[in-house]
């Protein structure tokens, strides 16, 4: 399965199946499920990023146990809109897995999602700095997963 838009994943997904979104930092990933209904992503856990090899067996065993039908990775697109070496190290991860796994992949561009994640938990949710740290990766990738929800259930059928 190609690279897709993130609105022509609904028409590839099997049924029953959710999502998975990942936010891809150099030391972690935090990863995102979807409902079944692909309507509201939720937080899921951090994944401490060591070789690939041992990446994905982490995320193939999340997967199996998700029921996870398709993946929206965080593209990190610089802010004049260009793609730099963590977009390219993105692309190169999504990649890995399509020789792995057979899935639909779609990328979200992920520009201040981190920044928004940190702010709604530092005003709105007063957290310290620690359990900020704890949180903000798996809550950015459900922002990053939420946006391309979002733009799914908008999208029309065969979109």
């Amino acid at each position: 399965m190609p690279i897709c838009k993130p609105v022509e994943i609904k028409d590839n997904l099997p049924r029953g199946s959710t999502i998975l979104g990942l936010d891809l930092g150099s030391k972690t990933i935090g990863l995102a499920v979807s409902d079944v209904g692909h309507i509201i992503a939720s937080p899921l856990v951090t994944i401490a990023r060591t070789k690939f090899a041992k990446d994905y067996q982490v995320l193939d065993k999340i997967m199996t146990e998700r029921s996870v039908g398709a993946l929206v990775i965080g593209l990190p697109v610089q802010m004049d809109g260009t793609e730099g070496p963590r977009a390219q190290a993105a692309r190169s991860f999504a990649a890995e897995i399509l020789k792995r796994k057979e899935l639909p992949i779609a990328f979200w561009d992920e520009r201040l999602s981190t920044a928004a994640v940190q702010r709604m938990l530092t005003d709105e949710a007063d957290l310290s700095r620690k359990r900020r740290g704890e949180l903000v990766d798996k809550a950015a990738a459900a922002y990053i997963l939420q946006g391309a929800l979002d733009a799914m259930k908008t999208a029309p059928t065969g979109a």
